[in-house]
């Protein structure tokens, strides 16, 4: 059980895993600050426009059908969130980038939310045609599931603000003896698990992992001094830090990962996904939207699908 969190840090919650966590609940009592909600309200993909080339290159019953399905996982800025919980209609960078695609392929996406462990599985299945939940682009998940790459984010750390001891994170070992928090399901649980080793191999006590299916109670483990430091996205993280009330400090980047929009192997939508992003990077829409959510260091200057793993 959680004790409540004072209202001033609940309008920071929802920001700590962007794009890998499930959606919250009505119940939840997370909400996004204001600087998200005010930047949700900005249209900067309404003037995009169809480009029947690249419309072209979808498959002739996509383009009949003029509909794709997407699962979506969102909880928070700059991401995906939900600036009004009540109308459960998600804002952010991933659903900017998934609605200008569209617009440039001349097709709708109904958008299904979802919880970010689910949507992968759900690709091979059938359930969605694409997913989108700040996935980054890895060797295992290159296995199973192709990539439209549109930003560059990744790893990072986070403590909280008033924490001296912890320095910028540049190699796990500086965990050890530690209680991190990350999420379930995420690159962050699988990065922390596969390599406890390297505490004992230096002779150390290992570090301990708390993964968490909710956001905000990464965040209120966090608060509550329950881990440590935080594991998420750097885009997340960096965002979070921004946030007054959250009273977070970002520890800085550990691993750069693509980060792209999700397909089952062997997709036929991947090409034309790809030329889209292209497109938007041409036209100005893709800086408008990097603007507009503050991660123009994730920016990258051509999509590309399934590129191996940064190093």
């Amino acid at each position: 059980m959680r004790r409540v969190l004072p209202a001033v840090l609940a309008a920071a919650t929802a920001v700590v895993l962007a794009g890998c966590s499930s959606a919250p609940t009505s119940a939840s009592p997370n909400a996004p600050g204001a600087s998200a909600v005010a930047a949700a309200s900005q249209d900067v993909v309404a003037a995009e426009q169809k480009v029947d080339s690249i419309a072209a290159l979808l498959p002739e019953e996509v383009r009949r059908a003029g509909t794709l399905r997407l699962g979506g996982a969102g909880g928070a800025p700059p991401s995906a969130f939900y600036p009004d919980p009540a109308t459960k209609k998600a804002a952010g960078l991933d659903v900017d980038f998934a609605d200008a695609v569209a617009k440039v392929l001349g097709i709708t996406v109904q958008r299904e939310e979802a919880s970010f462990e689910t949507i992968l599985p759900a690709l091979d299945s059938g359930k969605y045609d694409v997913g989108t939940g700040n996935f980054g682009v890895t060797t295992a998940r290159l296995k199973t599931i192709d990539f439209v790459t549109y930003i560059d984010d990744g790893q990072g750390f986070a403590v909280k603000r008033d924490n001296t001891a912890i320095q910028p994170v540049t190699d796990l070992v500086q965990l050890c003896g530690l209680t991190i928090g990350t999420g379930v399901g995420t690159t962050f649980e699988t990065t922390l698990n596969s390599r406890k080793n390297v505490c004992t191999d230096a002779g150390r006590k290992p570090y301990e992992v708390r993964a968490f299916a909710d956001s905000g109670a990464v965040l209120t483990g966090l608060q509550q001094g329950r881990v440590d430091v935080v594991m998420s996205t750097i885009n997340g993280l960096r965002y979070q830090a921004g946030q007054e009330a959250s009273g977070t400090k970002f520890l800085g980047e550990f691993h750069r990962l693509d980060v792209g929009f999700a397909f089952k192997k062997g997709s036929p939508l991947t090409p034309a996904f790809q030329a889209a992003v292209n497109q938007l990077i041409k036209d100005g829409t893709y800086t408008r939207i990097l603007r507009k959510w503050g991660t123009t260091d994730s920016a990258i200057t051509e999509s590309r699908i399934s590129p191996p793993e940064h190093p």
